[in-house]
Parts: C-alpha cells; sequence; structure tokens
C-alpha cells in the first residue's frame, strides 16, 4: 500500500517533460529544411566529385582556358596542336555547356563530368566556338571563374564565310540532301544579305564588346587563325606564354603535308593530321561577290582593330 502511494505521489509531482528541440515557427522551420537540402546537394556533389578521382591521382576539374571561338577559325587545329604539351588535357567534344540551356541546367558538376582527368599541374582545356558568338555566355563563364583564360581563334572574316557555308554545305551532301549556292545565301534583291547568319558571326567586334564587359583585354588571348595555317609555331609559342606554360613545344612538332595541303603534327615520332574535314576547297565565289563581301567588312573590321589595340591582315 505504502508503496502504491509514493508512486501516485511521483506520478503527481513528475515534471512536464520537455521537448528534445526548442518548438520553432512554421517559417524557422522552412528555412532549417531549406539549409537541410543545400548539405544535401553539397553532399550529394561531394559524392559525384569522387567517383571523378581516378586511383593514379588524377581527377576531373572545371577548365582553366576555354577556347571560345570563333566558328571556323581553326578552333580544332588550336586544341590539337595545344594538346602537344604535356601540361595540358583536353576535352576531346565541343561541349556546349554554357550556350545550350539543356546543358547549363545540369550544373556545374555535369560540366566537370564533361572534362577529362588531369593531374594538379596541368590545365584542362574545353573548346566550343559558339561560345563567342552567344549573348549569355561572357556572363556564365564570369560567374564561374572570373579569372578564366580566354583563346579566341580569328580568320579573315570573308574567309571564314566561306568555310561557315562550305561546312554546311558538305553536312548536307553526306546526307545526300541538296543544299542552295552560297550566292542564295549571299545575296538578296541584288544586295549584299547582311542577315546570313554566316555574316553576322563575322562581326567580330559586335560578340567582343560583350566579352569585354566581363574580361579584361589581357585575359583574352586572340590567335591569328590566317598566320596558324601558314606557320603555326609562333602563333603556339605565343599562346604557351599567355597559358604561362614551359616552352614545351617546338617547330620539329610541325611538318608539312603537300597531299593535304596543309600542317600536320608530329609526337614523340607519331605523326597524324587533322581529320579530312578540315581544309575543304571554298566554293567558287565570283570576284563582284568577294569584293562586296570584303567592302562590307571594312568597317567593322576597322572597329575591331581599335577595339583590341592590334591589326590583322585582313581585306
Amino acid at each position: 500500500m505504502a508503496a502504491f502511494l509514493l508512486g501516485a505521489v511521483l506520478l503527481i509531482v513528475q515534471p512536464e517533460i520537455v521537448p528534445s528541440r526548442p518548438a520553432i515557427n512554421s517559417k524557422t522551420e522552412t528555412t532549417s529544411q531549406s539549409v537541410q537540402r543545400e548539405l544535401l546537394k553539397k553532399t550529394s556533389q561531394k559524392n559525384d566529385f569522387k567517383e571523378n578521382i581516378h586511383s593514379n591521382g588524377s581527377c576531373r576539374q572545371l577548365p582553366q582556358t576555354i577556347i571560345i571561338g570563333v566558328r571556323k577559325g581553326g578552333t580544332r587545329a588550336l586544341l590539337e596542336m595545344l594538346s602537344l604539351h604535356p601540361d595540358i588535357a583536353a576535352a576531346e567534344s565541343e561541349v556546349h555547356f554554357f550556350d545550350w540551356e539543356d546543358h547549363y541546367r545540369n550544373g556545374l558538376q555535369w560540366y566537370i563530368n564533361q572534362m577529362p582527368f588531369s593531374y594538379p599541374h596541368q590545365i584542362t582545356v574545353e573548346k566550343t566556338p559558339a561560345y563567342f558568338t552567344s549573348p549569355k555566355v561572357p556572363e556564365r563563364v564570369y560567374n564561374m571563374n572570373a579569372s578564366m583564360r580566354l583563346l579566341l581563334i580569328l580568320r579573315d572574316p570573308s574567309e571564314r564565310v566561306l568555310s561557315d557555308y562550305t561546312q554546311v554545305f558538305y553536312n548536307h551532301m553526306q546526307k545526300h540532301k541538296p543544299y542552295p549556292s552560297i550566292e542564295q545565301f549571299l545575296i538578296k534583291d541584288g544586295q549584299l544579305n547582311v542577315d546570313y547568319k554566316a555574316i553576322n558571326r563575322s562581326l567580330y567586334y559586335i560578340h567582343m564588346q560583350n566579352w569585354l564587359k566581363y574580361f579584361p583585354l589581357d585575359r583574352i588571348h586572340i590567335v591569328d587563325g590566317d598566320k596558324l595555317i601558314k606557320d603555326p609555331f609562333p602563333e603556339i609559342e605565343k599562346v604557351e606564354r599567355f597559358l604561362k606554360l614551359s616552352p614545351q613545344i617546338n617547330a620539329s612538332n610541325f611538318y608539312f603535308n603537300k597531299t593535304k595541303g596543309f600542317y600536320c603534327l608530329r609526337d614523340s615520332g607519331r605523326e597524324r593530321c587533322l581529320h579530312e574535314s578540315k581544309g575543304r576547297a571554298h566554293p567558287q565565289v565570283d570576284t563582284w561577290l568577294l569584293e562586296k563581301l570584303h567592302e562590307y567588312f571594312h568597317e567593322p573590321n576597322k572597329k575591331f582593330f581599335e577595339l583590341v589595340g592590334r591589326t590583322f591582315d585582313w581585306h
């Protein structure tokens, strides 16, 4: 009986159970859940990153250098030549991360996953020629890395237009699809068709202005694409200096292939040339039409020279 009475007394005087955490209002709870989601996201990213670490100590990383363009300016040749350097790790395919919305929505981890494995001392490089003429790209690259070193390779704007057409023409031919002549694109109502996309891509000063809003000129190295074709070694030397690489590429890495009509590469005794799709002959264009192209690009070229503080041997 005494034990029963003691238990009843203890039950009456037992203090209210204190919650394990203080009560919070719904707003605070929402904030807490938001923080937890961010932590989960970061944890997921760390796990993804672990999958990108190789047993030999290499890993995938964000590029420190991007070849931003220009289309049909010689970006593939530049990347292949730069890859001769042992401290360069290059992405094989055009990634289109910053200019394709479906890719950009995937986030930076997806971008990292597209990169090659590299060692800490190496510079990772990717090239997507469409970046230069895509309005959204400069800001997106800047938001990822404001210290990015950018490579831009340019050719004579008129020649670039012809190369642009040639690529699309052959793509259609391989699929057995008809494609209009270049005159049908370049001429409209007896005048030069300035709405032709290939012409717009050659208005370098317009696109360069967009990049200079985010990156100073000393962060953008312009490679002379016409000189790279004729004498590649001096142009690659300049790229090495810009990227602060030790001078490893030399003149013996290049040899002129008379059959193909352009320079090929020699690396550790192994010789290789660019794909057969490179260096295709341009369509025959009437002299008067070429003169119209040269005349049209005269002022835009002049503006571009003033913008970058150097000139190029263009018509």
